[in-house]
């Protein structure tokens, strides 16, 4: 499947909390910094659809905050409830400026979260 890269945000300019939510063409992508560096996901619990942007990141993984289902923020694994993995995007730095590749199809019911 092609994929199309976007930038998203300076490495320095990253938000302090760790955390940045954007859409890109028509996926809304979660992009966490950990201590092991920068990770980009789909942001979309797999249990029911809710928003992981709202969640807390502790100890590389991220928790959702409709039920408590947790996923490792590198891998994009369920490592907390029998969920299915969340799906991963590719992620880059070029010159200190982040970049994210996603499908360049918008993805369709079953990846989009449900809003609020």
């Amino acid at each position: 499947m092609e994929e199309v890269w976007h930038s998203i945000a300076s490495e320095s300019e990253f938000p302090e909390d760790g955390k940045l939510a954007v859409t890109l063409g028509g996926w809304s992508v979660l992009i966490v910094r950990t201590d092991d560096g920068f990770h980009a996901f789909n942001d979309r619990c797999t249990h029911q659809a809710a928003l992981l942007s709202s969640g807390r990141v502790r100890r590389g993984a991220i928790m959702c905050p409709l039920h408590g289902a947790r996923f490792d923020v590198a891998t994009g694994q369920c490592i907390g409830g029998a969920y299915a993995d969340l799906r991963t995007f590719p992620l880059r730095s070029e010159a200190g400026k982040l970049e994210v590749a996603v499908p360049a199809v918008p993805p369709g019911p079953q990846e989009r979260p449900v809003a609020g």
